[in-house]
């Protein structure tokens, strides 16, 4: 026992197979308090506003308690739930749906930073946990609806509750499109590749290039429409200036009332662009109790409450050319969409073209049904039930709008643009119908070992010599062997050459020389036969660093007999070929 016990034995340690224990992570914990913080923002800032113009106002109808549940339906209202006014004359319970869009903002940057931040932290530089953007997503917006649900049961006690049905889906929408934009951007606005549980067919379509460009496209339509509602608003506010001042001041006497009609009517700012854009397009904005503004008339009897965007509306009756004239507006973000549905790569087709702008169409009708309905909804019951734009008939007509235009556009600008490759195309075309002999009869093959040879070891040989086209091919003149001056360098080497005149390149008239006799060639067949058995000394055999451009045969180095010139290994045999025209070899699509 002594023996076991003296004996300094290591302790028996834990198995390595073991997973280790995980602690709670304290960036998770961050990101959860940064949500929170986030909601707490947009409630503290509508907070502030509000106990701000209560403070101002000489005869308030509550106290601080009432004026706080007030900023909280303003949070949820901010988010697209409906709020309910039980204080009607009519003593039934009042819808109120119209959500200011400027309102939107609020929430929705504050949700995205804090996802972004939540992306940032734990870069693992320190030691720091590096949490994945799903923990991250999650964490956020657990954060943000937990605030969510608070300034719900919160708001329930005050004079304009929130629907908890229409909460329950539109608070939590907001949010998570917010923080996934935030961890999107955080992670560098990936585009791909899509996670293997999304079908194959949207994660193919995430990575082609077509997809991209039409969304571009369409994003750049429904803006151009959103800046021609604008336009047509802020017209319509100058040209009935004494109606929106009338129904400014009529509403309220004080100076702080004042206040929050400006800043209701800059929040609805964004709605009454929609609106425009709506009446622009076609099917216009209901009103209720059945009146519909549009370009070709106003139709109805609205009961519209008194507020100075509302005096700007067009005047009752049948349209006239003024009105009409706002179809200019659709057309012009149809050509804006055909214009951006062109991609700079040259080599897409026509119809890919024609494609991708009707494409571009269709999310540029989509964005605008989307923005459609929720610029609208209820302002009371009854006859006020419908106000705003119907989404389904604005979508439709931006889409109908845009694709007349921006195909033809689209197509005309791909035109213009290829128009340099088309036409080096067609005088390829013509060349080789023509029998051009730059291009034609192994012309190309001599000027390319012309290259070779000049070049030395810069250009590999990567096949035997080819051979010289002849006469009756290529239409140039046949192979003549001729030779520099005769002034050799004392002591000097000397090498006899055959050079021959390819298509397409001229020789000065010094190498261009007549073909030898009969005679004269027999003289000199026996030294040439000399001259290929036994190479001269010190050169190394092969072709001669120095060839002449489309020589179809070159004889190794020998000493010079008495038939033949002396040429100077250093003297070049040819000039540069000048003049050389590059086409292109591929055919444009389409």
């Amino acid at each position: 026992m002594t023996q076991v016990t003296d004996r300094d034995a290591p302790l028996p340690t834990a198995p390595r197979h073991a997973a280790p224990r995980r602690n709670r992570s304290p960036e998770a914990a961050a990101c959860v308090f940064g949500g929170a913080v986030a909601a707490g923002l947009g409630l503290g800032f509508l907070a502030v506003l509000v106990i701000v113009l209560w403070i101002s106002s000489p005869y308030p109808d509550s106290g601080p308690g009432g004026a706080l549940h007030l900023a909280a339906g303003l949070w949820l209202l901010a988010h697209g739930t409906e709020l309910v006014r039980y204080d009607t004359l009519s003593g039934v319970p009042a819808p109120v749906g119209v959500t200011p869009l400027l309102l939107i903002a609020l929430p929705a940057l504050l949700m995205r930073r804090a996802a972004r931040l939540g992306s940032a932290s734990g870069d693992g530089s320190d030691g720091d946990e590096v949490l994945p953007a799903s923990v991250v997503f999650s964490a956020v917006l657990c954060g943000y609806l937990g605030v969510g649900c608070l300034a719900t049961v919160y708001a329930a006690g005050g004079p304009m509750p929130a629907d908890p049905l229409s909460a329950a889906w539109h608070v939590p929408l907001v949010a998570v499109l917010a923080a996934a934009a935030g961890v999107w951007a955080a992670k560098g606005r990936p585009l791909g590749p899509l996670p293997r549980r999304v079908p194959e067919v949207l994660r193919r379509a995430v990575v082609r290039p077509r997809y991209a460009v039409a969304v571009r496209a369409g994003t750049a339509g429904a803006l151009s429409l959103a800046g021609g509602g604008a336009l047509l608003v802020g017209l319509s506010l100058a040209w009935h200036g004494k109606e929106v001042e009338g129904a400014f001041l009529a509403l309220t006497g004080v100076w702080s009332g004042r206040f929050a009609v400006l800043l209701l009517a800059l929040a609805l700012l964004p709605n009454a662009m929609v609106w425009g854009a709506a009446y622009a397009l076609g099917p216009g904005f209901a009103l209720g109790g059945g009146a519909t503004a549009t370009p070709l008339g106003f139709e109805g009897a609205p009961a519209l409450p008194r507020f100075p965007l509302l005096a700007a509306l067009p005047p009752e009756g049948p349209g006239t050319a003024l009105t009409c004239a706002t179809a200019a507006l659709p057309v012009a973000a149809g050509l804006v969409v055909g214009w951006f549905a062109v991609r700079r790569a040259r080599e897409v087709r026509r119809s890919e073209t024609a494609l991708t702008a009707a494409l571009g169409a269709l999310v540029c009708g989509l964005l605008m049904a989307g923005l459609a309905a929720v610029s609208g909804g209820p302002l009371g019951s009854g006859r006020l039930a419908e106000f705003g734009p119907v989404w389904w008939a604005t979508g439709a007509a931006a889409f109908a709008w845009t694709l007349v235009p921006a195909v033809p556009l689209a197509v005309a600008v791909h035109s213009w643009r290829t128009r340099p490759v088309r036409k080096a195309a067609e005088a390829e075309e013509e060349a080789l119908a023509a029998g051009d002999e730059w291009h034609t009869g192994g012309g190309r093959e001599v000027r390319w070992e012309a290259l070779r040879r000049t070049a030395g070891t810069l250009v590999p040989d990567l096949g035997p010599a080819p051979q010289a086209p002849s006469a009756e091919l290529s239409g140039g003149p046949s192979a003549a062997p001729s030779a520099p001056a005769p002034d050799t360098p004392p002591g000097g080497r000397t090498r006899r050459l055959t050079v021959v005149a390819g298509p397409g390149i001229d020789l000065p008239a010094a190498l261009a020389r007549p073909a030898p006799d009969a005679a004269a060639r027999e003289d000199r067949a026996p030294a040439a036969a000399a001259a290929a058995s036994a190479p001269a000394a010190g050169l190394p055999p092969g072709p001669p660093p120095h060839a002449p451009a489309g020589d179809a045969q070159t004889a190794p180095a020998a000493a010079p007999d008495a038939g033949s010139v002396p040429v100077p290994a250093a003297r070049p045999l040819a000039p540069p070929v000048a003049g050389a025209r590059v086409l292109s070899r591929r055919r444009p699509a389409g």
